[in-house]
């Protein structure tokens, strides 16, 4: 048995004595036991709960890690599919302003403030579109992006701010998040609220390339009549004549 000594005062106490003989300290299990925390004298640890504490951290850390690179890698692409891409230039975005505000007036308030507030025009193709490559079209849409590409076809070919009003709508389904069968089948539905019906413009090319497309990748909306074969968006207009 070794002399045990005062934690306190540091003397050096004969080995059977439980108290100091100079400060009158307790020595031995008794000092051990004072010095303790509150916790682990009572016998109350947490030890069970710091690895679930330790895991809850570290599963937080690495979900915000993620959300971070997640983020910077969106933002890089969205500032290279501008850095590639040429932006419209003032007389463009004025022929842009005046196809939306026929779009608004018509009713297409989302639609409208899509293009207005969210859209980035352009007007050639990025290197996403020339990697993906596209058919010949009036416009493209990057999703979630928000990036519209405007070709020359887009302003060549319209007869007048209302079609390209449908071309825009078009593109406006798109920046919802709609994909082609739904855009086609939508702005088809809708087209006669813009003021294009077959009557003024079923002989312009627009009318003829959006009809194609539309029968395309949203053939039902040529499914009525008698014949199963007629423009359903013309035949419920006729009815509620």
């Amino acid at each position: 048995m070794t002399n045990p000594k005062c934690l306190n005062c540091g003397l050096v106490n004969f080995a059977d004595a439980s108290e100091c003989k100079r400060c009158g300290a307790a020595l031995g299990a008794a000092a051990e036991a004072d010095e303790m925390p509150p916790q682990q004298a009572s016998g109350v640890s947490d030890v069970d709960d710091e690895p679930q504490t330790t895991g809850s951290r570290s599963i937080l850390k690495r979900v915000g890690v993620a959300v971070a690179v997640a983020a910077v890698l969106l933002v890089g692409c969205y500032v290279s599919l501008l850095e590639t891409s040429t932006p419209a230039d003032y007389e463009q975005r004025q022929l842009v302003a005046r196809a939306i505000d026929i779009i608004e007036r018509s009713g297409f308030e989302r639609d409208a403030f899509l293009l207005r507030r969210l859209a980035n025009f352009r007007t050639s193709d990025s290197w996403w579109n020339r990697w993906l490559g596209h058919q010949e079209a009036y416009a493209a849409t990057n999703f979630p992006f928000q990036i519209v590409t405007l070709y020359p076809e887009f302003f060549q070919y319209p007869a007048d701010d209302t079609e390209r009003a449908v071309i825009l709508l078009h593109e406006a389904r798109h920046l919802a998040g709609a994909g082609e069968p739904s855009a086609f089948a939508s702005v088809w539905r809708d087209k006669s609220r813009l003021g294009w019906t077959r009557e003024r413009y079923g002989r312009t090319r627009v009318w003829r390339n959006v009809g194609e497309f539309t029968q395309k990748y949203a053939p039902e909306a040529f499914s009525c009549g008698q014949d199963g074969q007629s423009d359903c968006a013309e035949e419920a207009q006729a009815s509620l004549r």
